[in-house]
């Protein structure tokens, strides 16, 4: 593949992830009602958590794909993905929607942790992150989009169907990844646990691998909950279900802008310099969230609210590109095992954390705030404490 077809590719294959999440918002509420979910309950928004979690398969295919290739393992995380999400669509037990989601998230975790090997194999430094930055640019289409074709199909069909849609969009972008050239040019990785532990214990000893991964996992927190949650909060808090497809879209659009600018920047200034500067703001502009909601009596109107959350969500979205490519730049031998220690990180731990955020919103968006200020102290700390 040429550049351009190769951004594009990784994109597709890693919104996997996002198109898993997203087209989902819409059809949290018919699933509560399909299950008889009392209107406030947030039990559906779980579907969104197991999902995430699934993502500790990378701890597996990382390694692996050190081992045979980058492509084997993508490709073995595509049938995984799509036998998990047809099957999720006709389970009638939020139980085994559950046990189906999370496994659905361990597919997506082998195609989203090959994706940014790959990159790693081709690019490093400033360069990495001005790719991913494309990359994410194209990746971000999907909460622009995703919502609205969930909205389609429930109009003509059920939430079952919504679920199966994935699936069917996977088939596709396993079928393209057949044009891609393996980008490991050496494949002599032992996979035995000692050699795991040793490759592990390389990476942690990392102090800017570790620094990095720490930022993202934080971030992560906050931005999983608000994801999992924007559907409870603009439909049940808010009062306003209605808007909630186009609101979500108009989120998607401001953090495909933030990372399309990105790219620009990270060339022109360099990942860390562009990375610090988007820390900073988000730390100014958390602060002035809290204070807002505070002398408004903890409940900030819809605008305001979605004003301080859309920006600091893309933000977010923003520092990630900067984030990985500084954590991986120094570790392109490992870079299987790195990115999935990355990956896993910030997906599971930082999913897990954000279901705890969650679960705080059935008095109001308050907590939700608190937490945005808390992560952009703790972010800003991170970055400063560089040496």
């Amino acid at each position: 593949m040429k550049t351009r077809e190769y951004i594009a590719f990784t994109a597709s294959a890693m919104l996997m992830t996002a198109v898993g999440i997203d087209i989902m918002l819409p059809a949290l509420g018919d699933i509560r009602n399909h299950f008889h979910l009392g209107s406030d309950s947030t039990e559906a928004a779980q579907i969104i958590s197991f999902f995430f979690m699934g993502q500790i398969g990378q701890l597996l295919f990382g390694p692996l794909s050190d081992r045979y290739g980058r492509l084997p393992i993508m490709r073995l995380g595509f049938f995984i993905y799509i036998f998990a999400g047809a099957a999720a669509a006709f389970s009638e037990s939020m139980t085994v929607i559950f046990i189906l989601r999370f496994f659905s998230g361990m597919g997506a975790s082998a195609i989203f942790t090959t994706s940014i090997a790959g990159v790693r194999d081709r690019y490093a430094g400033d360069q990495m992150a001005s790719i991913m930055s494309l990359v994410f640019t194209l990746f971000l289409f999907t909460p622009i989009l995703a919502p609205f074709l969930g909205a389609f199909i429930l109009h003509l069909s059920d939430w079952r169907m919504v679920f199966f849609t994935p699936s069917l969009l996977a088939v596709f972008i396993l079928l393209w990844s057949f044009r891609l050239k393996e980008s490991l040019k050496k494949k002599e990785t032992d996979v035995a646990a000692y050699n795991l532990l040793t490759s592990a214990r390389q990476i942690l000893q990392n102090t800017t691998f570790i620094r990095y991964t720490l930022l993202t996992t934080i971030l992560f927190t906050v931005f999983s909950a608000y994801i999992a949650s924007s559907e409870f909060i603009i439909g049940v808090i808010y009062q306003q279900p209605a808007l909630f497809t186009w609101i979500f879209a108009g989120t998607g659009v401001i953090m495909a802008i933030f990372t399309f600018m990105n790219s620009k920047l990270s060339v022109r200034f360099g990942a860390f310099k562009t990375l610090k500067g988007l820390v900073i703001s988000y730390f100014l502009i958390s602060m002035v969230f809290l204070a807002v909601t505070l002398v408004s009596g903890g409940v900030p109107g819809l605008p305001v609210f979605l004003g301080f959350a859309v920006l600091l969500t893309a933000i977010n979205v923003t520092i990630e590109p900067n984030s990985s490519a500084l954590a991986l730049e120094q570790l392109g031998d490992n870079a299987g095992m790195a990115s999935a220690i990355y990956g896993t990180s910030f997906f599971f731990i930082g999913s897990g954390v954000g279901t705890l955020i969650s679960n705080q919103l059935k008095t109001g968006v308050q907590n939700m705030v608190i937490c945005y200020a808390i992560i952009g102290i703790i972010a800003l700390l991170i970055v400063l404490a560089k040496k």
